[in-house]
């Protein structure tokens, strides 16, 4: 922590005070608002007051985790860098009440990284985000809960919240596992609120889901996730959010969707109900025959325990099937709260629609198992994320591998 000379001794003068504060110490922050001490070469603990500035161009090894509690703010400039070294250990959760503010630019973004020589996919854990917005575990949207990760509080009735605010930011290598059923994303976001500004993020070659939104209503754009050997993107407990310029691509020989959307898998219909709208989305598989061995699912986009979804301007390419809808709840939202207008599947998309009834009968249930009404319009000029399958002219400069 960086404190005013003129506190400490009492006998330098205002100048020199103010030389002290435009120093680079690596081993301190830019505010003396906080108690928390920083050691770039052992980054690690939990920010419980004021604001913590780490510094451009820095390097931190994130030995452990980083928490940023109620009423604190951890911000990162442009050209820093945290690698992460200490498997499941190692992460940075946001809680409620905290603030993460990543000011990266187009020409010089935050990258979050593995810290190993050989890196690979699931070398440390990831983004959390805990806000203070809706969730759907309980039906009706005022319950709270604990994340699956970080083990944190989220969720409420704080539509509007701020966790901060992310933009340029690159999330390689995340998604430590600390068993086959609990495994961090890329980025995790848990009740995070419409106060919160997440655009132009990548997450990149990590081991589970590249973004993954747990209820909440953060608004994003400018989204890349790549790589992930999971889904690319996913959402469940009833997150509502406005979103555009989604870009997904699976690739490094693993993964299983584009996009896997759920309501809330104990609670087809608690609401609130899961609701998005995306605009400009492409989506680019593993190639509509590649092995089932490798890639479990290769469907462009899955929507089933009663979500919702509104998709406009949209590129499905390299899928065996490109929309699949499963569940009544879901199929029953057809034409009003599920809808695609404005859809491009390439040629190489061998099945352009499924659909999945769970009753035993239509007269059962009255929902049609008919899931190419999701399709409102099918247009060969939608251009999707920008650029067709290609890399989107919004991408340069801060993201890699595409």
């Amino acid at each position: 922590m960086k404190k005013s000379i003129l506190q400490l001794l009492g006998i330098l003068t205002l100048s020199a005070t103010l030389a002290t504060g435009c120093s680079t110490d690596n081993n301190s922050t830019d505010s003396a608002s906080s108690t928390f001490v920083i050691n770039p070469n052992d980054f690690k603990g939990t920010i419980s007051d004021g604001e913590v500035v780490l510094v451009s161009g820095t390097t931190y090894k994130l030995s452990g985790k980083i928490q940023v509690n109620s009423g604190a703010t951890l911000t990162i400039p442009a050209g820093t860098k945290i690698e992460g070294t200490g498997g499941t250990a190692s992460y940075i959760a946001v809680a409620q009440g905290g603030k993460l503010n990543v000011n990266g630019t187009a020409s010089n973004p935050v990258v979050m990284t593995s810290g190993l020589a050989a890196k690979k996919a699931g070398d440390w854990g990831g983004l959390v985000i805990c806000g203070k917005a809706p969730i759907n575990r309980v039906s009706g949207g005022t319950s709270t809960a604990q994340s699956e990760v970080a083990d944190l509080t989220y969720g409420g009735t704080v539509a509007n919240d701020n966790s901060g605010s992310i933009r340029y930011l690159r999330i390689e290598y995340a998604g430590a596992a600390f068993n086959s059923e609990k495994e961090f994303n890329g980025a995790s976001l848990f009740g995070v609120g419409s106060g919160t500004t997440f655009e132009y993020v990548e997450a990149y070659q990590g081991a589970d889901d590249g973004f993954e939104f747990f209820g909440g209503t953060v608004n994003t754009s400018n989204l890349i996730s790549f790589g992930n050997e999971d889904d690319q993107f996913d959402w469940t407990e009833g997150w509502n959010g406005t979103n555009t310029n989604w870009y997904g691509k699976i690739s490094f020989g693993k993964g299983n969707r584009g996009i896997e959307a759920d309501n809330f898998e104990l609670g087809f219909a608690n609401t609130p109900i899961s609701n998005p709208t995306i605009t400009n989305i492409t989506l680019v598989g593993p190639g509509s025959t590649a092995a089932s061995a490798t890639y479990t699912e290769n469907q462009g986009i899955k929507l089933r325990r009663g979500t919702k979804a509104i998709f406009s301007n949209v590129v499905l390419s390299s899928w065996a099937t490109g929309v699949d809808v499963e569940n009544d709840e879901t199929l029953s939202a057809i034409g009003t709260g599920l809808k695609i207008t404005g859809i491009n599947f390439l040629a190489d998309v061998t099945t352009k629609t499924k659909g999945k009834k769970t009753a035993v009968a239509p007269a059962t249930s009255g929902v049609s198992a008919d899931a190419s009404l999701i399709i409102v319009s099918e247009l060969s000029t939608s251009n999707g994320a920008g650029n067709g399958v290609n890399t989107p002219s919004w991408s340069t400069g801060w993201s890699i591998g595409l």
